[in-house]
């Protein structure tokens, strides 16, 4: 194999409510909207483009691990402890269901959270060094 997959580009994620689940991307993650109809909305979030996508009630993102654990399907990357503390209690202040900081053993500390159809999210404050090295260093002034 000569070729290597180079990113994820698209992200989607099931939510029973287009209009309100954009909003709430849009307001409470700071995402921006690029396209909407009916049954999907596209946003820019993250350096990635997430499809909100109309799908049934009782779907999620989140699954059951082999110890009956729910697990969060995707971990956001923030630059440090004092980016995700502050992120932490943004969240809280906006009203969105958070988990409390965690220590799970690994370099950095992590939180999850839900959105307004229960899909769960994970934020890590341990920013990849690739990521920091082509998209933070090429932002310097």
């Amino acid at each position: 194999m000569n070729e290597k997959l180079l990113r994820i580009g698209t992200t989607y994620i099931p939510v029973t409510n287009v209009e309100l689940s954009t909003e709430w991307y849009v307001n409470k993650l700071g995402a921006e909207l690029s396209y909407k109809d009916e049954d999907k909305a596209i946003l820019n979030l993250a350096n990635q483009s997430v499809f909100l996508v109309k799908s049934k009630a009782d779907q999620r993102a989140n699954f059951i691990d082999i110890h009956g654990e729910e697990r969060f399907s995707l971990t956001f990357e923030v630059n440090g402890l004092n980016a995700l503390e502050t992120m932490h209690g943004d969240f809280i202040d906006s009203g969105i269901r958070v988990g409390e900081i965690e220590n799970r053993g690994h370099s950095g500390r992590n939180f999850v959270f839900y959105d307004l159809d229960g899909n769960k999210f994970d934020v890590w404050s341990e920013l990849s060094q690739v990521f920091r090295e082509k998209y933070l260093s090429s932002h310097k002034s």
